[in-house]
């Protein structure tokens, strides 16, 4: 069975490389209010959707055929809680409301799942693989313009849960044993690939502050909101979910 890589293309950590931002604490980046208030975006970004993503796994559990699937994903959606405590708490430590922080992002990771809905087990695998993935490539490509404290806790908190080898494996055994559900689950996922991408892009339209810094803009490495910029990292994104979809045996 093939390993499931979770490694990004824009895992830019290296505090040997990071300029700007990229190379300071919290301390000395949170002086800027601008980017001060990129963090909190992100991180209130981020809780809301680990949040959702422990109730969405603690539901899917309930289709689960067998009781150690159920047990898996239980396990899971604790990692997503224990996630969305540490930003939650990270949040209070900046001095920034966490309800407050989280409410601009609730209705549309919420609409995000209630267009998403699985109708099975193996759709509620594929959504858990392929949306959080792309999610999380996104968040990554963000975190390559953090300061060292806030990049650290990202880049921790978007660590796998397990689910992806979880799905995989549970995806490419169903396809084996009935081939016909791969052409189902392949048309399923392309859908997750452009609802979560659209999800994305409003996050980067809508909030100021986050797309400024995502393009280098609030460390001065970039000037105004460069469209190429963005078009590059979403090509990068596109990628990743290709390889995602022949891990799972799925034609992209």
């Amino acid at each position: 069975m093939p390993t499931v890589e979770n490694a990004s293309p824009a895992d830019d950590s290296n505090p040997a490389e990071a300029t700007g931002i990229a190379s300071q604490d919290w301390a000395a980046a949170s002086a800027s209010p601008q980017y001060r208030a990129a963090v909190v975006d992100l991180l209130g970004a981020l809780a809301y959707g680990e949040l959702a993503a422990f109730e969405r796994l603690a539901e899917d559990a309930k289709l689960a055929p067998t009781l150690d699937d159920k047990a898996e994903l239980a396990a899971m959606a604790s990692a997503e809680f224990h996630h969305f405590e540490r930003l939650r708490d990270r949040l209070t430590k900046i001095e920034a409301e966490p309800t407050a922080a989280m409410e601009p992002f609730a209705q549309g990771v919420d609409a995000f799942h209630r267009q998403t809905a699985p109708s099975d087990w193996l759709e509620g695998l594929v959504k858990a693989y392929v949306g959080d993935s792309i999610a999380s490539d996104f968040y990554r490509e963000v975190a390559s313009h953090l300061d060292t404290d806030t990049r650290a806790l990202v880049l921790g908190v978007l660590d796998d849960t397990g689910h992806g080898n979880f799905a995989v494996e549970k995806v490419r055994a169903a396809i084996e044993a009935d081939p016909r559900c791969g052409g189902r689950l392949a048309l399923w996922a392309r859908r997750l690939m452009g609802e979560a991408l659209s999800q994305a892009q409003r996050v980067v339209a809508e909030r100021d502050a986050l797309s400024t810094m995502l393009v280098g803009g609030v460390d001065g490495m970039a000037a105004g909101f460069d469209l190429a910029a963005v078009g590059e990292m979403f090509t990068r994104i596109t990628k990743a979910h290709t390889k995602r979809m022949a891990a799972l045996g799925l034609a992209a």
